[in-house]
């Protein structure tokens, strides 16, 4: 790699990658995602060393890195792909990066202005089309000396609430045409509450007498969960964890948290029925999976929701919602909240410890690695059908514990993994991974191991789509193939990309796997062997 050197001379016009590499650093991005290609390599040539570039072997683990390390540091995550086919590869984790409303700016290479009317090979038509609905802005600039400006809008667009990915296309020939510095600009991205929203919503939580908080995870991503539990003790609320919420925003060892809510309209009202109040904050109302009566929209319950997305508000059906950045409303509802003499709602009872078997049972295992883990350790998960039992046995600590895909896509959770590792600045990350997940971005363990990163993926073997299974039975389906993946080996696959690597089989073997491969000095994965019976996500109706 080079040393970084001035962006310009009185004998060299600045061009617009040193424009572009200005920019970064100014926007504190600190690494660049990618998987290079012919088209990209005029941006890639001559590399500063100040810029870490991180390289993944498959595009769609390099967004699944980007979206992690930008959700472990707050900052956008900068992409750099190839053309149209890279694009393409990369797009279900470009939408997982929408749904998660994580802030990235993605860069992909074009073929050269001057053959474009030929439609050269890799040329990549009609390129700011491609990603879209699935990103917030996307633009091929008209000429070469716009690209640094529109990735510096790229950049503010990608970071103003509700976040998400940007998309920009680069022609090969742009990089190293002359161009004018921009300036990085100050945005502010918070969003005040209307008083007299909030004022409502405070005397309605007053004078409730039943009152549930329902979080999202747009208090985790705020940096808002201690407001979020002042808010719930001083109103004595019990608090519940919205549909697929993709981060912990509310500590699931607190007195007050009463569970998950289901994402089946029947399941969810039922949970909701005895409230006469319920406040939905950083989060839809509500996200469902299956069809079916939401009885808590026929009008017996009264309905508020606190949102940073517009669309939400916009789509919510009944009750009233306030649009605000969560830690302004937050702070706000605090402050005008009256003292309240109701006692506090008893809120979830813990189980009792799951025991051993052989096979192992999912819930055995679930329940020893949340022992195993330590206190400043982040679990990422992709285990879809073991998810009521990680929820049941692996409560998690609030802030910056927890993170998956909010959009149900598999293929997220390996690669976003490595991007939180590389993000954090203490503890170790967890990817608790499915067999079937993991094998959509299985790339992804070269880049840790490589980078030495304090990650220790756990996979949970059950030798099938386990999801795809649980679903068969609530919907009294037979004979659906392409359910089984017998005879994958995990440990192989690791071993052969230099990750430290172990199968459990037995349950006396777990803790020790565990505690080796979380304390191993690099990356490790432990594949455990489970049974394959998987708990039914829903309700069946008979």
């Amino acid at each position: 790699m080079s040393s970084r050197k001035p962006a310009a001379t009185k004998n060299k016009a600045l061009t617009v990658k040193d424009a572009t590499f200005d920019l970064l650093r100014a926007f504190g991005i600190k690494k660049v995602f990618g998987n290079p290609g012919s088209t990209e390599l005029p941006f890639l040539s001559d590399w500063p060393d100040d810029i870490d570039y991180v390289l993944g072997l498959q595009e769609a683990s390099v967004v699944g890195m980007a979206d992690g390390y930008a959700l472990a540091t707050r900052n956008a995550g900068f992409v750099n792909l190839h053309s149209a086919a890279g694009v393409g590869n990369a797009l279900g984790n470009i939408y997982n990066a929408y749904r998660n409303q994580t802030p990235l700016v993605i860069t992909a290479g074009q073929q050269a202005r001057s053959i474009m009317p030929l439609q050269a090979f890799l040329y990549a038509e009609r390129a700011s089309e491609f990603p879209r609905p699935y990103v917030k802005f996307a633009v091929e600039p008209a000429r070469a000396e716009d690209v640094p400006a529109a990735i510096a809008r790229a950049y503010y667009v990608a970071m103003q609430p509700p976040c998400g990915p940007t998309f920009v296309s680069v022609p090969i020939d742009d990089w190293t045409k002359a161009t004018q510095p921009i300036e990085a600009r100050q945005l502010s991205r918070e969003i005040g509450p209307d008083l007299s929203a909030m004022t409502a919503l405070a005397t309605a939580l007053g004078e409730a007498k039943r009152p549930a908080l329902v979080v999202g995870p747009a208090v985790d991503r705020a940096e808002a969960v201690d407001l979020m539990v002042k808010v719930a003790e001083k109103c004595k609320a019990a608090v519940w964890a919205s549909p697929f919420s993709a981060r912990c925003s509310f500590p699931e060892r607190h007195p007050q948290f009463a569970g998950f809510l289901h994402a089946a309209p029947g399941q969810l009202s039922d949970a909701l029925r005895d409230y006469d109040l319920v406040v939905v904050v950083g989060a839809p109302v509500f996200t469902f999976h299956v069809e079916g009566h939401a009885a808590i929209f026929d009008g017996s319950t009264a309905i508020f929701q606190i949102t940073d997305d517009p669309d939400a508000a916009a789509m919510t059906p009944v009750g009233q919602s306030i649009i605000a950045t969560m830690k302004p409303a937050l702070s706000a509802l605090l402050g005008i909240l009256p003292e309240t003499t109701r006692a506090a709602p008893a809120g979830r009872v813990p189980p009792p410890a799951p025991k051993a078997g052989d096979p192992i049972p999912a819930e055995y295992a679930l329940h020893a690695l949340s022992a195993a883990m330590g206190p400043q350790d982040a679990l990422v998960e992709e285990v879809p059908s073991h998810r009521p039992l990680m929820q049941k046995v692996m409560p998690m600590r609030g802030q910056d514990s927890f993170y998956t895909m909010a959009s149900g896509g598999l293929g997220y959770s390996l690669p976003a993994a490595v991007g939180v590792a590389l993000g954090r600045r203490e503890g170790r990350t967890v990817c608790l991974i499915g067999d079937g997940s993991a094998m959509y971005s299985i790339q992804a363990l070269w880049t840790a191991a490589q980078r030495g990163l304090p990650l220790t993926v756990v996979v949970l073997n059950n030798s099938g789509y386990g999801a795809m299974r649980s679903f068969s039975q609530v919907m009294q389906v037979r004979n659906v193939p392409g359910l089984d993946l017998p005879d994958i080996d995990f440990v192989k696959l690791a071993d052969g990309m230099g990750c430290d690597a172990v199968r459990v089989t037995n349950p006396a073997d777990l803790a020790n796997a565990y505690k080796r491969g979380l304390s191993h000095n690099g990356a490790s994965l432990i594949e455990v062997m489970v049974d394959s019976a998987v708990p039914l996500l829903y309700a069946r109706k008979d």
